[in-house]
């Protein structure tokens, strides 16, 4: 920039080069909300094993077996995972080696442990933080623990007052109960996942809908970001919107009857389990048979399936007759939208 009778010039050069930092900016803003964005639609989670303290030493397995923490004295730590859900990202600290499995062990209430499942193989590129996806169901009181490859693979330990870490030998079948075979006192693995827990329904708002479908219904509850399907009963429905991890709206299908269902919401971490507060029902129009019937008798019993009565003909008929209905439309058995109109020929 160069001034000319106390004129500021700017040079080709430098326009070009504000016009790309103004252009970095905007862009730098967009990526901001877009971090936002994207955040804000990211699932809860809750943290299970281990801290992962920053000071630990190299431990090797010695054998193929698998290692789990049995205390984590430290505040905010959960030795055992405190919902149900999946495991959606496992971390470890010093581990060389591998691969390495992440594995699921359920409390037998006896002092042993159910294998429960394993991830797929890991591979840490250095013996730092090491972070990996996966997709683990877990159940609440469930604990982990990892599996190496080689009796030489290696994991961090943490020295640390009131903690401990047991092994089991040999890696147990998925489906098997074992009971450790030895204990560590005073340190832990450097180990931790995160659980995604599953969804819950606590609200259906209307909980009522005609059965020809199209109803906008408000779904409440918790842990719904990244739902990935909405069923009424067992029909998909017609479209959902995630709105936040509390809040689903979607739109109901049409069914073939009339009744209540469950609305199930299903997740990374599965589906929700049933309550009486996921509950929606259809409403119909089943048309009763009313021929022969008073015009009271008739009028009652369309009340009593959701139908009214619609235009009334009054036909020439026999004495005996009189007053009761001839002809009905539609016929019995039609299933149609609540408030529906059923004719009749009335015989007078």
């Amino acid at each position: 920039m160069r001034q000319e009778q106390g004129i500021e010039v700017v040079e080709p050069g430098e326009r070009r080069n504000r016009s790309r930092r103004l252009a970095m900016a905007v862009a730098g803003v967009a990526c901001v909300w877009v971090l936002i964005a994207a955040a804000a639609a990211q699932a809860s989670v809750v943290s299970v094993g281990s801290v992962l303290p920053a000071t630990f030493a190299p431990a090797k397995f010695e054998r193929v077996q698998t290692f789990f923490n049995t205390a984590l004295p430290e505040t905010g730590a959960n030795l055992a995972s405190p919902v149900t859900g999946a495991v959606v990202r496992w971390r470890v600290q010093g581990a060389i080696g591998g691969p390495f499995y992440l594995r699921i062990l359920h409390p037998n209430g006896k002092g042993a442990f159910e294998a429960a499942g394993t991830s797929l193989p890991a591979s840490p590129t250095d013996d730092g933080l090491q972070t990996f996806k996966t997709l683990l169901p877990i159940q609440t009181g469930d604990l982990i623990g990892i599996d190496p490859t080689n009796a030489t693979d290696e994991i961090g330990v943490a020295a640390v007052a009131g903690s401990s870490y047991a092994a089991i030998f040999p890696t147990p079948f998925d489906g098997s109960i074992v009971a450790p075979s030895e204990t560590h006192s005073g340190e832990e693995i450097e180990l931790s996942a995160e659980v995604q827990p599953a969804p819950e329904v606590t609200l259906v708002t209307p909980s009522t809908g005609s059965i020809t479908g199209g109803a906008v219904v408000t779904i409440t509850g918790k842990n719904l970001s990244g739902a990935s399907a909405v069923n009424f009963g067992s029909l998909p429905a017609a479209s959902i919107t995630v709105d936040s991890d509390t809040e689903i709206t979607a739109t109901t299908p049409p069914a073939a009857k009339p009744g209540k269902v469950d609305v199930t919401v299903t997740t990374l971490a599965g589906t929700n389990a049933n309550t009486r507060f996921d509950d929606y029902v259809y409403r119909a129009c089943v048309v009763p048979g009313i021929t022969g019937r008073t015009l009271k008798a008739a009028k009652f019993r369309l009340r009593r399936n959701g139908c009214k009565l619609g235009h009334v003909k009054k036909v020439p008929a026999p004495k005996k007759k009189h007053g009761k209905v001839l002809k009905q439309q539609p016929k019995p058995g039609r299933v149609l939208a609540p408030g529906a109109r059923v004719r009749i020929n009335l015989g007078s």
